[in-house]
């Protein structure tokens, strides 16, 4: 069988015990939903606890057999994307089952579905299958890992859960956050249970809410989304991929540049006192968390890694304090533009749904990019997504670019890091 065809339904190959990169992949489109991968570590077709369950909400397993390192979009064609080092898979672990939940609709009305197993950093395809003739499932089994006699092989499921996401969990076992159907408490007279307690408290359930922003539906406010209090991370990861010429692009093979790209995320804000300012790595304005103006940028990243990427936190507890707070990334060196780059933005408060979106792909010179704004609405924070490329005229920074753009007002002077 050659590397890039199909595998039958319910067949299986052989597959390096060596880290793997696992693409799930459609097509995008008006009206097609978005689909996120996820996976679960399998002890006789259960998972052992909830932390055997890899998804967007929980994108690394403890043991760092497995991490999900997030989406991309290139010419239309979307891939969510997991890492699974078999070398490191627990060896209680006999099955790690890849799965893709739709949202926002069913797998009938995404086109072109697929999983795609490659070795990580060499690109040669290891094993496909092409899933077809979807109708109303949600979700679906699309290929699991396996031991046999040593070693691992794939095997093409296709199995479809029109129940979605969840569904598909807490079929292998995962308790999943309920509350409108949490069973009625005991009545306060009801005789104590005889008998005894477990050992350990039960973990808190995983929680499958997220809000998705997208160009139709750009804004969310954070009330609704039970964010109203905690801290509120804002992570941005990215990944960056240039086509080779010629016979490899005929190919369709792709290389990861070096990792000398540097990017900075930064934040405007201005607060309820008409005070203005930037929380950025330049100049080492990093900000602070417990006093204005309660943004706090960590440290550099320049690696783009899920599990890290650029990060800054807002303070929701001093939220009446703010008026407005753009955030924004500048490239500070390793590329000119954001062409070829592919980023995800989350913003995941501490209390409520985490909020993502994707960067549009760049076509224009752009060194920087408004990413979300987030407006005080009669104290309740809407997250707006703007993935806005902008392009500085000459001589003006990037900083007084975003300034120009959104009518901050402010004095800029240049600043090293």
């Amino acid at each position: 069988m050659g590397a890039d065809m199909s595998m039958p339904k319910g067949s299986n190959a052989p597959v390096p015990t060596a880290a793997l990169r696992v693409e799930v992949g459609w097509r995008s489109g008006p009206g097609v939903p978005d689909a996120d991968a996820s996976a679960l570590l399998l002890v006789d077709g259960k998972v052992r606890s909830d932390a055997d369950f890899v998804f967007y909400n929980q994108p690394a397993h403890a043991s760092g057999a497995i991490r999900h390192e997030g989406k991309r979009n290139a010419g239309g064609r979307v891939t969510d994307t997991l890492i699974v080092d078999l070398a490191r898979v627990e060896p209680a672990i006999d099955r790690v089952v890849l799965a893709a939940s739709a949202d926002g609709g069913s797998f009938g009305q995404v086109p072109d579905l697929s999983i795609d197993v490659r070795q990580d950093g060499q690109g040669t395809s290891v094993a496909r299958f092409d899933s077809t003739g979807a109708t109303v499932e949600t979700a679906f089994v699309l290929g699991e890992f396996y031991r046999r006699q040593g070693a691992w092989k794939f095997r093409a499921v296709g199995q479809g859960y029109s129940s979605g996401l969840e569904g598909l969990a807490t079929d292998f076992g995962i308790t999943v956050d309920e509350p409108q159907q949490a069973a009625a408490p005991a009545p306060p007279t009801a005789p104590p249970p005889t008998r005894p307690p477990p050992q350990a408290p039960p973990a808190a359930p995983v929680r499958l809410t997220k809000v998705t922003l997208t160009k139709a539906a750009p804004s969310v406010s954070l009330s609704k989304q039970g964010g109203t209090s905690g801290a509120m991370r804002v992570n941005l990861n990215w990944e960056v991929r240039k086509q080779f010429s010629g016979w490899g692009r005929k190919l369709g093979r792709s290389v990861a540049m070096h990792s000398d790209l540097d990017l900075d995320l930064c934040a405007l804000f201005e607060l309820s006192d008409g005070s203005k300012g930037v929380v950025q790595a330049l100049g080492n304005a990093f900000g602070s968390l417990h006093q204005p103006p309660f943004i706090h940028l960590d440290g550099d990243d320049r690696t783009g890694a899920v599990a890290t990427g650029e990060n800054l936190t807002v303070n929701l507890d001093h939220k009446q304090y703010f008026r407005r707070i753009l955030i924004f990334v500048t490239i500070y060196e390793g590329a000119r533009s954001f062409a070829d780059l592919h980023a995800t933005v989350t913003l995941t408060p501490q209390h409520g749904a985490p909020i993502d979106f994707s960067l549009d792909e760049c076509t224009v010179p752009s060194p920087v990019c408004a990413l979300a704004l987030i407006t005080n609405n009669g104290g309740d924070l809407v997250v707006q997504r703007e993935a806005r490329y902008l392009v500085p005229e000459r001589g003006v920074s990037p900083q007084r670019t975003v300034d120009y753009a959104y009518g901050w007002g402010m004095n800029w002077t240049p600043g090293r890091k």
